[in-house]
């Protein structure tokens, strides 16, 4: 039971995510996060409003399952199978974060400088959480799919795109990591 409280290793995550892919192969389907978020539009009436909401949603109402899943499955290792630790941050990183007004780094997952509802309605949380929002949102439409979907299943497809497109993800973390919270915060 107690390797059920600690973080799976990569060589068993890994080979779980890979046999997904497999099974989604198997049945034609490809995984991605971002495509469920269209289905749901569509499902709500996004087509009177956009074109691009008016497809055949019930043909993808299976990925909508996969979020369900997620999110369940998130719910249970977090509340059944978590010893309750804070996360294992390399002291450069907490003392960086520390710089720019974060405390308590590592005792939870979402800070709470960000994520409380203190924070969330100031006119700085909202004015983050508004502008990401939409460069998340157009960034993901604009490359074709988030990066659940281009890692995961373009890369494991050899898909040239998919490549461009992380290595753009990784590139702009780096800037924001770098570059951009610093001045944020």
């Amino acid at each position: 039971m107690e390797i059920l409280l600690k973080p799976w290793p990569w060589y068993i995550s890994g080979p779980l995510i890979a046999s997904v892919m497999a099974i989604l192969v198997l049945f034609g389907k490809t995984f991605g996060m971002s495509s469920n978020l269209r289905t749901l539009c569509a499902i709500g009436g996004g087509g009177k409003y956009a074109d691009f909401f008016r497809f055949d949603w019930k043909a993808y109402r299976w990925n909508l399952f996969v979020v369900l899943g997620a999110i369940i499955g998130g719910f249970i290792a977090v509340n059944f199978l978590s010893d309750g630790s804070t996360i294992d941050l390399n002291p450069n990183t907490i003392s960086d974060l520390n710089a720019m007004g974060f405390y308590k780094v590592g005792e939870s997952l979402l800070p709470g400088e960000l994520y409380s509802w203190d924070a969330v309605f100031s006119l700085k949380g909202l004015s983050i959480l508004i502008i990401a929002g939409f460069l998340v949102g157009f960034g993901t439409r604009y490359a074709g799919g988030c990066t659940s979907g281009h890692a995961i299943t373009g890369l494991s497809n050899l898909q040239l795109p998919s490549l461009i497109a992380v290595i753009g993800f990784f590139v702009g973390g780096l800037v924001m990591t770098h570059l951009i919270l610093p001045l944020i915060f």
